[in-house]
């Protein structure tokens, strides 16, 4: 029987989850199928009930239901309950669990791109408090690094973030992110800022160190302006794409019963189809 598995969100028709799963799916010549479903806020828990009666063996959850999926599962992975936010779930004997692959996928795809980074990582400076700060941050933090600086343009939600992940994650005040630049051995770009269609990202890296890993989870496009500078002043720049790639794992692994590699031709894959968009 052919194993179902999905990503929902609202809209959904941009995600290239689709484009990874079913090229794993391809690859180990599994009779299973990946789809994008648009599911709007309101048709969530009906959705989920279709997961539960055996329907789907799981998914993935993106924007906006990550939080609110949290109260439809019966069970959350330490991980998901300490982000606040689902983003792959599957189902069990009948009953449905929720992980949060995010910080795994951020520190799976820097281990590959940056090998024994933390051993010389001491400071990272984090710009964004939403989810995906939230994870990053929780993930350095596992990593033992010893300061963790976020700085957001709402001041307030940096400092909640802060207070929520605990020591050594401090908030700064958003006008202080150019001379952090300095201090920081990884700089991580949490926000939407550089992406295709935004503003740009205003960080001056004129105080940036030669060998300052720059992580920018932006990956339309896949070289940002602030990757593109960060190599000019002699930074590592990391691009967003293998975390894509890296937090899509877990799930198909749970899914299938297969643990699927990330490898340089199914990134060249997705780079194709960005670049083709």
């Amino acid at each position: 029987m052919t194993r179902r598995c999905f990503v929902i969100g609202h809209p959904i028709a941009h995600s290239r989850s689709p484009l990874i799963h079913g090229s794993w799916i391809a690859e180990h010549g599994l009779d299973g199928s990946y789809e994008r479903i648009d599911v709007a806020p309101a048709a969530l828990s009906s959705f989920m009930a279709r997961v539960r009666s055996g329907e789907f063996v799981g998914g993935n959850v993106t924007v906006p239901h990550k939080e609110a999926s949290l109260l439809l599962v019966d069970e959350l992975s330490p991980v998901a309950r300490a982000m606040g936010a689902v983003n792959t779930i599957w189902r069990d004997d009948g009953r449905l669990f929720g992980d949060n692959t995010d910080a795994a996928g951020f520190l799976a795809h820097l281990d590959a791109s940056v090998p024994g980074w933390s051993e010389r990582v001491a400071t990272a400076l984090i710009l964004g408090s939403g989810g995906a700060a939230r994870a990053i941050g929780f993930g350095l933090k596992a990593r033992g690094l010893e300061r963790i600086i976020l700085v957001n343009r709402s001041a307030d939600r940096a400092m909640e973030l802060a207070r929520a992940l605990g020591a050594p994650v401090e908030a700064q005040a958003w006008s202080r992110r150019h001379e952090l630049v300095g201090s920081a051995d990884l700089i991580v770009n949490t926000t939407a800022l550089g992406m295709n269609g935004k503003p740009p990202l205003d960080l001056d890296l004129t105080r940036l160190r030669p060998g300052t890993i720059v992580d920018d989870i932006v990956y339309v496009p896949l070289r940002t302006p602030l990757l593109e500078e960060a190599e000019r002043r002699g930074g590592v720049p990391v691009d967003g794409l293998g975390m894509l790639l890296h937090q899509a794992v877990p799930g198909f692994a749970r899914w299938f019963g297969v643990t699927p590699k990330v490898t340089p031709a199914l990134r060249a894959r997705l780079e194709a189809d960005i670049l083709g968009a």
